[in-house]
């Protein structure tokens, strides 16, 4: 909190022309690599305001008073609400449109994606069998009663896969499958998605539902790579479909002081060596086509997403979280 404070201290003074200022969503201090490449490159200092909440309704309180030249989010439904709060303004550079596939950006061009993540399983190496995992319809199978952790229903990744699994199947049937999936709880939801791999080393479960970044971050910190070690990761599908997945995603705000530096740090970001930095400091795929992948993904499953586009998903996210209250999927 102290640092949020301190950083909005600073964005709220007079910047100077090479700054660019961004408000973020994530909070990871792994980001700090990637603006201080583009800094050592171009000269151009950057500012950022990390907050988990409220960061939409001070843009907007703002208004064509904020300094805020960026905003960075972690996921699909607060990209849909940026676009929704109208606070961002159209991108027209090509080098930025023409680098991210359309599936992975805004149809208006208001945002562009970054990064992708897969959310997947997590299963015991010694008590789960490689395949025995392949849908998340099967999730809800009886033979996983007991043996299945997870984060609160009411988390982002969850509402988000949630909300995908309506987009297929429509809600009574999303209703019937939380009614399983909860039915086959090990525990409480709880924690992150470090705790589920974490409870599959423990023994306390068999699998679990996770984004694959947690298990590549966690193979870089010796406090917990023999957690991960104790994993492996399955990449289900929805049947006749592909993975879901999620992004890492940004946009210029209607209000951008520094346009020009923001355009520079976007086309930064979708580069090849700003897509490898940022796909390796937080174990994420690059979005642009030919960017590498760093060492600790290179031996994972090959990663197919599924093909409804993520802003249709978006829009189930409220049905999505009315199921969860529903079927108590936390109690």
């Amino acid at each position: 909190m102290l640092r949020a404070l301190l950083l909005a201290t600073c964005l709220a003074t007079p910047a100077l022309a090479e700054d660019v200022n961004i408000y973020s969503y994530n909070q990871s201090e792994r980001m700090q690599p990637l603006f201080d490449a583009f800094t050592a490159q171009t000269g151009i200092k950057v500012n950022i305001v990390y907050s988990d909440t409220g960061l939409i309704n001070r843009l907007i309180a703002e208004g064509a008073r904020s300094p805020a030249d960026l905003v960075m989010t972690v996921d699909i439904s607060r990209l849909a609400e940026l676009k929704a709060a109208n606070v961002l303004q159209s991108l027209t550079d090509p080098a930025l449109i023409d680098a991210i596939p359309a599936q992975f950006r805004d149809a208006d061009n208001l945002w562009i994606g970054l990064t992708m993540r897969g959310r997947v399983i997590y299963a015991a190496k010694d008590r789960v069998a490689p395949g025995e995992v392949t849908t998340y319809e099967d999730l809800a199978d009886p033979k996983w009663q007991g043996r299945l952790c997870t984060r609160s229903g009411l988390a982002d990744y969850n509402l988000a896969l949630t909300a995908a699994m309506i987009a297929h199947h429509g809600e009574a049937y999303t209703k019937t499958w939380l009614e399983g999936v909860k039915a086959n709880l090990a525990r409480k939801p709880e924690g992150n998605d470090t705790s589920q791999a974490k409870a599959i080393a423990a023994g306390q479960c068999d699998i679990a539902l996770g984004n694959t970044y947690y298990i590549g971050q966690m193979m870089e910190d010796p406090e917990l790579k023999a957690d991960a070690e104790a994993v492996r990761l399955d990449f289900p599908v929805f049947e006749g479909s592909g993975t879901h997945v999620n992004i890492s995603g940004i946009g210029m705000t209607k209000s951008a002081p520094h346009p020009e530096n923001a355009v520079k740090l976007m086309e930064f970001l979708v580069s090849p060596e700003g897509q490898a930095i940022y796909g390796s400091v937080n174990a994420e795929y690059p979005l642009v086509a030919g960017a590498e992948i760093s060492p600790v993904m290179q031996g994972w499953p090959a990663l197919t997403p599924d093909t409804i586009p993520l802003l249709d998903i978006a829009t189930y996210r409220a049905d999505a979280l009315r199921l969860m209250e529903e079927v108590n999927f936390d109690g």
